[in-house]
């Protein structure tokens, strides 16, 4: 396919994500169904073209004058992938397969590549309806943070320290221009270019041996400020696929127990090939009817563990980068019900600690009402409890300790990285520890 081909497939593909309010990945897969005359090559040039006009979708509409696919795909052109009118022009060419040609106000539109006045949820690329809870946390720095939250993300991989060393994997992904990453020890990180594949990290050998895992460095650093220790009983309440499962045996060298768990068992059905491939073997996964009174799986474990680890349910609003689409499904409605869900599995969460034992609460979300707030109404709830300053959470870093309390936004209630801060997806963190007995 041409340029100009998959512009118009884009257009095509962004109409009715717009139209139906479908998932882009859905929609792009139908496509590719649809129009098997596509190769890898274009239906991945397509897909780049969809998510990032996903991503700029209001600059874009405040840019061009105008909501709508074709609007979209031209101002992010314009936007997110830095081309002149005349390069736009030459795409939309009017030929077969191509685009119309461009009107004389879009051509003065892309012309003037402007947000001169343009409010803050505009310049930061998201939902209107999140500006105030935006403003709460980053202030006249939430347009700022929106649009790294609307940047590309690169591909970070965490090495399997049960399997690997990072040096050795850095060796093995040469041919990918893999890279240490900036604060984690175990990351990896690879750069994406706005056109280009994702490398196909599952078919490499070092994959398959179990000795990386695609992981986002953010991610990698939540696990390892749960500093879960070698011996220790660990439950990890929303494990899901595993990734921080997987993170957490590793930290703890195959010594003493997890116990991975999910109220919604069809989520952990990857985790079992997933552990086997990286040669854990000191954890138990429980489903919801495995054992225990109310058929939670871990009633037997209330007063037994040493951390509990919380990935909560969240609105996702940290992980934009990967997934631009949801920013515009998500719904106030949605943020209520998560903030009710994060409630419930903190309290399950109480129950399980140890006096001395700690709870680690993590969400991939930057709104301060699934974060700090839930951090101080559970203390309210629970006075035995009280939160490990982030500085010394933030010790596992060793020295690039002091660089990483400068970048990352630090509050009484834990920690928060950011893109446009920490160059990771958004994750919040609190440790909460239980009063020793």
């Amino acid at each position: 396919m041409t340029p100009s081909a998959r512009l118009s497939a884009a257009i095509e593909v962004f109409a009715e994500i717009e139209a139906r309010r479908r998932p882009a990945a859905e929609v792009l897969k139908d496509w590719g169904l649809s129009h098997r005359f596509a190769g890898s090559g274009d239906r991945a040039a397509i897909a780049g073209l969809v998510y990032d006009a996903l991503r700029r979708k209001s600059s874009s509409a405040w840019l061009m004058g105008e909501e709508g696919p074709r609007a979209s795909l031209l101002g992010m052109l314009r936007r997110e992938r830095g081309l002149d009118t005349a390069a736009i022009a030459a795409l939309c060419n009017g030929g077969r397969y191509a685009p119309a040609p461009l009107t004389e106000a879009e051509t003065a539109a892309l012309a003037g590549d402007a947000l001169t006045g343009a409010p803050a949820y505009v310049e930061g690329d998201y939902p209107q309806w999140l500006d105030p809870h935006l403003q709460r946390v980053f202030g006249d720095e939430r347009a700022a943070e929106g649009a790294a939250l609307a940047s590309r993300a690169p591909l970070d991989l965490r090495v399997n320290t049960l399997a690997a060393e990072r040096d050795e994997a850095l060796a093995k992904l040469q041919h990918l221009d893999a890279a240490p990453t900036r604060w984690s020890p175990l990351g990896i990180r690879i750069r994406l270019a706005a056109q280009a594949k994702s490398p196909a990290i599952h078919a490499e050998p070092i994959f398959l041996k179990g000795q990386i895992e695609i992981q986002d460095e953010g991610s990698q650093l939540a696990a390892l400020f749960a500093d879960a220790k070698p011996g220790q009983q660990v439950v990890d309440l929303c494990a899901g696929a595993g990734g921080k499962t997987l993170a957490l045996a590793a930290a703890m060298d195959n010594r003493g127990q997890i116990y991975a768990t999910d109220l919604d068992k069809r989520r952990l059905a990857p985790i079992h090939a997933r552990l086997e491939r990286a040669g854990v073997r000191n954890v138990q996964v429980r489903t919801p009817t495995t054992r225990g009174v109310g058929g939670d799986g871990v009633a037997d474990l209330v007063g037994r563990a040493d951390l509990v680890m919380i990935d909560a349910p969240c609105t996702g609003t940290g992980a934009w980068r990967r997934n631009p689409d949801a920013k515009w499904r998500v719904r106030p409605g949605a943020l209520a019900e998560r903030i009710k869900e994060q409630a419930a599995v903190l309290e399950r969460a109480a129950a399980l600690a140890k006096p001395g034992g700690r709870i680690a609460y993590i969400t991939c979300s930057v709104l301060p009402d699934e974060n700090n707030d839930q951090a101080r109404a559970f203390l309210t709830r629970h006075l035995d409890f009280s939160v490990e300053k982030p500085a010394d959470v933030i010790t596992a870093l060793g020295e690039r300790a002091y660089l990483f309390a400068r970048a990352a936004l630090i509050s009484d209630e834990g920690l928060l990285m950011t893109p446009r801060r920490t160059d990771t997806d958004g994750f919040f963190v609190s440790m909460l520890r239980r009063q020793a007995s």
